[in-house]
């Protein structure tokens, strides 16, 4: 994996958690499945679906998929039984190499932060189970829980950029999904595109 670092006086690092430092996509990908089907789904669920989706809060993820396949759920009831089957698939996720080295290797130097759309118990659980928890303060994780809009809005960048103490334009962030990238933009941020199942060629 290369990563296309773009030039810049950057003084602060955010970076995306599922996808971007861990390889966890797949694993949430079959507790949707999963999920989805108790309350259902008849079919597979469709993978570019889930992956477009990358980034977005959980719970609206659920209302999301939901409303693509016309299924009347109680989100707040899926969400809480996806997260579980989440859980118990979390140790299996690996790490995603290129991106960690980067990340503590510019760590040594600068602030880094994590914003993720997952919500803050599980987010804690994956980077403790990876040994990340280290790397990243545990003020500079924000997580789905910490803001009202969550990505493609801007919130959880500008959120990671203030709690570093570094403004908005020199922060580089780093995602795999297309929601992720939207956020970064909106809050006048550069960003690198981690190659992934989830990514399609986006705007520079």
């Amino acid at each position: 994996m290369k990563l296309d670092i773009p030039a810049g006086d950057f003084a602060g690092y955010i970076f995306d958690l599922d996808g971007t430092l861990v390889d966890t996509m797949p694993l949430h990908y079959r507790a949707w499945d999963a999920a989805m089907r108790q309350v259902g789904l008849q079919c597979p669920l469709d993978e570019e679906l889930f992956y477009s989706l990358g980034g977005v809060p959980t719970l609206r993820v659920a209302e999301l998929i939901a409303a693509h396949y016309q299924l009347t759920i109680d989100a707040h009831a899926v969400f809480d039984h996806k997260e579980a089957l989440f859980s118990e698939l979390q140790k299996d996720a690996q790490l995603i190499e290129p991106v960690v080295a980067f990340a503590r290797r510019i760590a040594l130097t600068h602030p880094v932060s994590i914003a993720s759309g997952g919500p803050r118990a599980i987010v804690r659980a994956t980077l403790e189970l990876t040994g990340l928890a280290t790397l990243f303060e545990r003020n500079r994780v924000v997580t789905a829980d910490d803001v009202v809009h969550g990505k493609p809005a801007p919130d959880m960048f500008l959120l990671a950029a203030q709690r570093m103490g570094v403004s908005p334009e020199k922060c580089l962030v780093f995602e795999d999904a297309e929601p992720g990238m939207r956020a970064a933009e909106a809050a006048g941020m550069k960003w690198v595109r981690v190659p992934s199942r989830a990514s399609k060629p986006a705007r520079p």
